[in-house]
């Protein structure tokens, strides 16, 4: 009975250790997810395919070209620029500092150069 005992703890350890695996793994697909949709919902609506200011995606760049970007140029190439899809407000107003840090690892970490390169299609 001792041994059956063990192993039924053994067995509920190894559920419980790839239960934690599992919802660990499916929070960061939601990360993921939450910053591609992000960026779907305040860049790609004004930087897709014929669009007068250039399609973007995360694989438009490398890393180190995001980073610059992100660094140098995101707030001088946006700072007055309206966004009519969020009812005309300034861009750098409609995009809070938590959302462009999202959107800015998204498209690092999925950038040209990158394991997982990824578009927003």
């Amino acid at each position: 009975m001792a041994v059956v005992t063990r192993v039924t703890r053994f067995m509920c350890l190894g559920a419980f250790v790839t239960s934690m695996f599992f919802s660990i793994s499916a929070s960061a697909e939601t990360d993921v997810e939450e910053a591609k949709r992000l960026y779907r919902d305040h860049c790609r609506v004004c930087h897709e395919t014929g669009s007068e200011h250039g399609k973007y995606t995360p694989v438009s760049y490398i890393q180190i070209q995001w980073e610059r970007f992100f660094d140098k140029k995101y707030k001088r190439k946006h700072k007055k620029v309206l966004d009519e899809h969020h009812g005309g407000q300034p861009v750098m107003d409609v995009i809070d500092s938590e959302t462009l840090e999202k959107i800015r690892k998204f498209t690092i970490d999925h950038a040209a150069d990158t394991d997982q390169p990824m578009t927003c299609g």
